[in-house]
């Protein structure tokens, strides 16, 4: 009697193990052995405990301030610039698998990138045509993160 409620027991603890709860907002990226199977959700999802394992991915749209810089510009003048970056993950599992830490990654391209094109402009340029040069900012930043399954929606 006392093997069976054991048993019991041993058999509820893999089931609750085994169960992932995946929301609307948010794809399990699920890895079977060490080998990427797919992006599930949302809803309820069986895991085989030990040979799978998910990663969870939030598809809202996520923001990140760009740390105030010293640029000098096309003209000499030091200038400090920021940027605030909205980004979305449009494909988990490129997001997981491509790039350790996405969110790092994008801030860094976004930092290398806003030096880069302050670089090439002049102080004119940066006072009169600010939507200009963020929209450059967007698709270049965007450009460099698609590989990653990652949208750059504004900057």
């Amino acid at each position: 009697m006392g093997s069976v409620i054991f048993l019991v027991i041993i058999g509820i603890i893999i089931l609750m193990a085994s169960i992932r709860v995946v929301t609307e907002y948010e794809r399990g990226v699920i890895f079977r052995l060490g080998r990427l199977v797919g992006a599930k959700g949302p809803g309820l999802f069986f895991l085989i405990p030990i040979v799978d394992r998910m990663v969870k991915v939030s598809l809202r749209t996520m923001n990140f301030d760009v740390q105030p810089q010293e640029v000098i510009t096309k003209d000499n003048v030091p200038v400090k610039v920021n940027a605030v970056v909205y980004f979305r993950i449009i494909d988990p599992c490129k997001s997981v698998v491509e790039v350790e830490n996405h969110r790092f990654a994008t801030l860094q391209i976004a930092q290398t990138t806003m030096r880069g094109v302050v670089g090439e402009a002049e102080l004119d340029e940066l006072l009169s045509k600010r939507e200009k040069l963020n929209e450059r900012l967007q698709t270049i930043i965007d450009e460099q993160t698609d590989p990653w399954g990652i949208k750059v929606s504004v900057v």
